[in-house]
């Protein structure tokens, strides 16, 4: 049976014709009411269906306290010093930051104004230019954003370049594929949707003509509007995005035959995006050329682009773990045969385990955290 949702599909590309995949995905993640991002059902954390780093544990926030703190000397300290984090999720940085700098730094707490908004995709940045912010952020932060913005998928044929489309099925069909759960969608290749797509490769020399036939790839458009507003945002300051993803070179690469498009549904990952529109999490890896070419293009320089195991190295993580260790955990320590001593050591192995997850350059370790400055 349909999903209200599907149902509003199959009615657009009836009304409209077959949709880009980015305008499939807008729909999947964000329409009104319906969209997994906006309608509720989704949850972050170890019962929902993705987790972020700063959901891991709170020395993740103790890191970007740390990296914010680094900033306001930077910036001479201006206060109010205006933090305004996109895509906040949870919530739980904006809780966590200013509690560390409460404790830690509380001149930077004197002036920190940590604010938060929620980004429904790089398209709202557009709307956006409309309606300036009261107050002009010093630093705008993102973490495991920009992976979730529509992205617009290619594929290679016969040494041409097509745009992938979502379509509706005849009835028929719809009954033969439902069992799979792409009630009434399926894939279709058509021209490129706009110049910005079909020159999008090109212009980051990316040789995919000499690629296997079938070869896909993700072109976030988004991105780069999100980064054009965050730039035209800060008038003196820095972004810090934190995401998984590559430069362009190392993200289209011959050997990614598929690309790096990926559903979530409770922490189990598929590749089937036309399965269960608005009940399950798409993202792709994020092309951080276009991020930074965009942010010089608007008068951004960039600072460091590094990966988050070495950046939260830099941060001081391993120096935080081990004074919690040392003040947290004593009786793991002093007193270890205990019931007290077992309890504190198994949760000094919890912290270091979250610590593991963070820092696996096979995983968590690899995301990229950028930092552009004006």
């Amino acid at each position: 049976m349909m999903t209200p949702l599907q149902q509003l599909i199959i009615e657009r590309i009836r009304r409209e014709g077959p949709l880009t995949f980015a305008d499939y995905m807008r729909m999947a993640l964000y329409e009104p009411g319906y969209g997994y991002y906006v309608s509720g059902p989704y949850t972050m954390g170890w019962q929902g269906d993705y987790f972020t780093s700063a959901d891991v544990f709170d020395l993740f926030a103790s890191c970007l306290g740390r990296q914010l703190l680094e900033m306001w000397e930077r910036l001479r300290h201006p206060a109010p010093f205006v933090v305004l984090e996109q895509g906040a999720g949870s919530g739980r940085l904006a809780e966590s930051v200013p509690a560390w700098a409460k404790r830690c730094a509380p001149d930077l707490f004197d002036a920190l104004d940590y604010r938060v908004a929620d980004l429904h995709s790089g398209q709202d940045a557009l709307h956006a230019n409309d309606t300036p912010p009261v107050l002009t952020p010093s630093v705008i932060v993102s973490n495991e954003l920009v992976d979730a913005f529509p992205v617009h998928v290619v594929e290679v044929r016969a040494g041409k370049l097509y745009e992938v489309y979502v379509e509706a099925l005849e009835a028929v069909e719809a009954m033969r594929v439902g069992e799979k759960g792409e009630v009434g969608l399926r894939e279709a290749l058509g021209e490129p949707s706009s110049p910005e797509v079909a020159s999008y490769l090109d212009h980051f020399g990316i040789p995919w003509q000499s690629f296997p036939e079938g070869w896909r790839a993700e072109i976030n458009l988004d991105a780069i509007r999100w980064m054009e507003r965050c730039a035209k945002m800060l008038r003196r300051g820095y972004l810090l995005t934190i995401d998984y993803g590559e430069k362009a070179k190392a993200l289209y690469t011959r050997e990614r035959l598929r690309g790096t498009l990926l559903c979530y549904h409770r922490h189990s990952a598929n590749e089937r995006p036309l399965a269960y529109p608005g009940e399950q999490d798409i993202t792709a890896h994020v092309n951080f050329s276009a991020l930074i070419e965009e942010g010089r293009r608007h008068g951004l320089r960039l600072q460091s682009f590094t990966t988050q195991r070495d950046w939260l190295a830099r941060m001081g993580l391993y120096e935080e773990l081990e004074r919690r260790r040392v003040s947290d955990y004593a009786p793991a320590i002093t007193d270890r045969a205990s019931d007290r001593g077992q309890v504190a050591l198994l949760q000094w192995y919890s912290l270091r385990q979250g610590v593991s997850l963070l820092t696996d350059p096979a995983g968590m370790g690899n995301f990229k955290a950028l930092i552009m400055r004006r």
